[in-house]
C-alpha cells in the first residue's frame, strides 16, 4: 500500500503541501472551508496526521503534561487520595487539550520517563525531593510546579497547612485528656516496618515532607504538654498488616490514642486494635489525616483533618497551566513563583473519646 502522505493530499485537492499542513498545525490560517476539504480529503485517503514528534517540533508543544510521583504506579490508583488528586488534575486540564502522562521515577534500559518523555511541564507530587527524576526535571527547565513538596522559592508550590492541622488534632487529644500519644508516620524512603516508642523527635530516623511538617504540629502539642510519645514508624503505603502498630498496642504501656500520617494508616490501627481486642474510642482513640472520601463510610466513622484533595489537584493544574503559557510566550513572570498553602481542618467523628481511665 502507497503511503499517504501531505503531499499525496495537496495533489489530490490541487493545493501545495504547506495549506495541507496549515490544515493540522495552523487552522487560523485557513478558512473553515478549506481546512474542511482538507481534512475529509485526508480522512478519505487514510491520512493518521502529522507524525506528533513533527507536530511537536513545529507547534514548539508537545501538548502533554506529566505528573511525577516516587511511589509506585499501582499508588496512582490504588491509593483513593492520590487518585482522587490525578483525576482533578486531568480534569482542570482537559478543556486545554492537553494530555496527562505519569512519570514513573524508575529508570529501565536506559529510559528515565523524567528525563526523556515529552512533555511541556510538570506536577512533581508527594516525591522523594533526593529522586534522580525529581533532579532530571529541575534541569530540563519545564515549567514545574511541586505538591507536597518542601517548598522551593524558585518554583511554584502548592501544599495544605499540615502543621496547622496536625496541631489541632494533637490539641484535640490532649482536650479529651490524653497523655499517652503514639505518633504513626513514615520514614524516608518507605522502610520496612520498624517500631520506636519513646524515640525522641531529634531521632535520625529521615521522616520526608509532608510527614515531617505534620509531626512538627503535632508535637508543637504534645511536647509542651508534656504528654508521653511514642513513635511508630510505618511504611506507607501501608501493607495490609503491621507488626510495629501491633507491638506498640500489645505492651503494658500502650498509648491511649495514636495520631496517624494518614486515614489509610488510621485504619490499619483501627484493625490492628480490633485484633487485640481493643476497642475503638474506649480504649483507643485514633485520629486520622486527610479525610479521604472512602473513609467517611467506616463503620467506625474516623475522626481526621480534612484537606481538599480535588481543590488542590485543580489549583495545581491551573498554576501549572498559566506556567506553561508564560513560557510558551516568553512573557515576564512577576515576582517569585506563587508558593500556596491551603487550609486543613479538623473533623471530628466518633474514632476518639477521653481515655478509660480518665
Amino acid at each position: 500500500m502507497t503511503r499517504v502522505t501531505l503531499q499525496t493530499i495537496a495533489d489530490h485537492l490541487g493545493v501545495s503541501r504547506m495549506t495541507v499542513s496549515n490544515a493540522f498545525s495552523r487552522p487560523d490560517q485557513l478558512s473553515s472551508e478549506l481546512r474542511r476539504r482538507i481534512l475529509a480529503a485526508a480522512d478519505q485517503l487514510g491520512y493518521p496526521g502529522p507524525h506528533p514528534t513533527a507536530r511537536a517540533l513545529v507547534r514548539g508543544s508537545t501538548g502533554a503534561v506529566g505528573v511525577l510521583s516516587t511511589d509506585p504506579f499501582r499508588f496512582a490508583f490504588s491509593d483513593d487520595v492520590a487518585a482522587r488528586f490525578i483525576g482533578a488534575v486531568a480534569e482542570e486540564i482537559e478543556p486545554t487539550g492537553l494530555a496527562l502522562t505519569l512519570l514513573t521515577a524508575a529508570e529501565v534500559s536506559g529510559v528515565a520517563p523524567a528525563r526523556d518523555v515529552a512533555i511541556d511541564g510538570a506536577i512533581v507530587y508527594s516525591s522523594d525531593a533526593a529522586s534522580p527524576a525529581v533532579g532530571w526535571l529541575r534541569r530540563r527547565r519545564l515549567p514545574l510546579v511541586f505538591v507536597d513538596q518542601p517548598p522551593d522559592s524558585g518554583i511554584a508550590c502548592v501544599n495544605i497547612d499540615d502543621r496547622g492541622g496536625a496541631r489541632a488534632s494533637a490539641r484535640h487529644l490532649l482536650e479529651f485528656g490524653h497523655r499517652r500519644i503514639a505518633l504513626i508516620t513514615p520514614a524516608a524512603p518507605h522502610p520496612g516496618p520498624s517500631s520506636g516508642p519513646g524515640v525522641g523527635a531529634d531521632a535520625t530516623v529521615p521522616i520526608p515532607f509532608p510527614a515531617s511538617e505534620r509531626l512538627a504540629g503535632w508535637m508543637d502539642e504534645l511536647a509542651p504538654a508534656g504528654a508521653d510519645v511514642g513513635f511508630v514508624f510505618q511504611q506507607h503505603p501501608p501493607d495490609h498488616g503491621s507488626p510495629a502498630i501491633r507491638r506498640v498496642l500489645a505492651s503494658s504501656l500502650r498509648p491511649t490514642a495514636a495520631l496517624c500520617y494518614s486515614d489509610a494508616i488510621a485504619l490499619l490501627v483501627v484493625r490492628e486494635a480490633s485484633a487485640l481486642g481493643l476497642r475503638v474510642p474506649e480504649d483507643l482513640s485514633v485520629v486520622g489525616f486527610d479525610n479521604s472520601p472512602l473513609m467517611q463510610h467506616l463503620e467506625m466513622p474516623l475522626t481526621t483533618v480534612h484537606q481538599d484533595i480535588a481543590g488542590k489537584g485543580r489549583v495545581a493544574a491551573a498554576t501549572l497551566i498559566d506556567a506553561i503559557r508564560a513560557y510558551r510566550t516568553e512573557a515576564p513572570v512577576p515576582g517569585r513563583p506563587p508558593q500556596l498553602r491551603l487550609p486543613a481542618e479538623l473533623v471530628v467523628r466518633a474514632s476518639t473519646a477521653p481515655p478509660a481511665a480518665a
